[in-house]
């Protein structure tokens, strides 16, 4: 079996195999990512610097760690629910993505959405998770129609499901002019 040559990505994990990620450590108190409990499908993300975030405030909020996800996968960083129901803080990209071929330090862009009371980071404190799912890859193909769906043109809203919200007026089709 040989190497696999320096600056490739690395080989996407069979089906049946947990992919092993490879961290670095970049600051001294970085922590690895980890689950709280069996069956967690986020691992803990922990920040390495203080931090103080004012009502509707946000900042890149350092980990410490670079990964290496295998091909064929991604890491995707989730708030974590106790500290948004709690405090109102949250990810302005949710998710975030890390591709397989970043090799940078995580950043997670947190907000603190409470409109009143500041928040409070401290080294050590857990500030997302991450989480890992295999990747699809597609070929787009440019078309003039597209084939008929049960679902067609409607969104945004177009099933219901929230009784307050008023009836929207219909709208003209966003189709470009011919």
């Amino acid at each position: 079996m040989s190497a696999q040559p320096e600056g490739t990505p690395l080989a996407p994990a069979p089906d049946d195999v947990m992919p092993h990620i490879l961290v670095r450590r970049l600051h001294r108190d970085a922590v690895l990512p980890a689950y709280a409990r069996p069956g967690d499908a986020g691992a803990d993300l922990s920040t390495v610097e203080a931090v103080h975030l004012e009502p509707g405030a946000r900042a890149l909020v350092r980990t410490g760690i670079a990964i290496a996800i295998p091909a064929g996968w991604v890491g995707l960083v989730h708030p974590r629910s106790g500290l948004a129901a709690r405090c109102g803080l949250s990810i302005v990209n949710a998710p975030g993505t890390i591709d397989s071929g970043y090799r940078g330090e995580i950043l997670v862009n947190l907000l603190n959405t409470d409109p009143r009371t500041a928040i409070e980071l401290r080294p050590g404190d857990r500030i997302a998770q991450l989480l890992l799912q295999r990747v699809g890859h597609a070929l787009f193909v440019a078309a003039d129609s597209l084939p008929e769906s049960s679902r067609g043109e409607t969104g945004h809203g177009s099933t219901g499901g929230f009784s307050a919200a008023p009836p929207r007026p219909a709208t003209s089709s966003t189709k470009d002019p011919e």
